[in-house]
């Protein structure tokens, strides 16, 4: 039986990617920063038994030592790291130029990058050497962002974030190859998760809507599919890959 780290998973798509995966037969370390309650929710979601849930902020590096070793502790091993937690853009993280002071700009700007970029290199980093002191190979899947490549006029770190993230990822996919890791990312556009409900019922929900020639934003358990597909050993070959789901609204050339 596999198992597998999904971080950020107390709701919206770590959510959806956790029950995905242990609907597949995985054992899941489902990870939380603070939301324990919500935690302890996705767990009573779980197809399966052997489920448990890692408490703490990925942005230090000995919590993530920690992390990953009560991860493969309770589970015994980690064949799948799904890196999800990360810190979006909103009125408490937002930072535009025109707008902020500096010691704002700073604080947001260094914050969001621990987060959404040095956490996850930290966690693939030690996930990786566990898989290759094991020598059976694995998966590590990182949640971008559309906005890596659109860019995020009032949240630029987190633009600057996730395309760190996606060229993290190509660059692990080439030198682990060789151990038997692939290695890829998801960029997901606009996402409905519960967290943004409030503004999709609001005065930018038809605008939001309205960026897809669909009509619609995507949904957490679209994204979740496409992990699915990629931490599956079918997957290999998509070593390297990033994979756009944003239902046409934006178009990489």
């Amino acid at each position: 039986m596999r198992t597998a780290l999904v971080t950020g998973a107390s709701r919206g798509i770590g959510r959806a990617t956790a029950i995905a995966l242990a609907a597949r037969g995985e054992r899941v370390a489902v990870h939380c920063a603070n939301n324990r309650a919500a935690a302890e929710e996705t767990l009573s979601l779980l197809e399966g038994e052997g489920h448990l849930i890692i408490q703490g902020d990925l942005a230090d590096p000995k919590v993530a030592e920690r992390v990953v070793r009560e991860a493969e502790e309770g589970l015994g091993r980690l064949d799948v790291l799904v890196n999800n937690a990360g810190i979006a853009p909103g009125p408490t993280t937002d930072h535009p130029v025109d707008e902020v002071d500096f010691a704002t700009w700073q604080e947001r700007f260094t914050r969001m990058l621990d987060v959404d970029l040095v956490a996850p290199a930290n966690l693939s980093y030690l996930v990786a050497r566990s898989m290759i002191v094991r020598g059976e190979g694995g998966v590590i899947v990182n949640v971008g962002s559309r906005g890596a490549f659109r860019g995020e006029p009032t949240a630029p770190a987190y633009a600057a974030a996730k395309a760190g993230l996606h060229a993290l990822g190509q660059s692990l996919a080439l030198s682990l190859a060789p151990h038997g890791i692939a290695v890829a990312s998801v960029a997901p556009g606009f996402v409905g998760t519960e967290r943004q409900q409030e503004k999709l019922a609001g005065e930018a929900g038809d605008g939001l809507r309205a960026q897809s020639p669909f009509g619609r934003v995507g949904t957490a358990d679209e994204v979740a599919a496409a992990i699915l597909y990629l931490t599956s050993p079918e997957a290999q070959w998509a070593s390297g890959a990033i994979l756009d789901l944003n239902g046409a609204s934006h178009l990489r050339t």
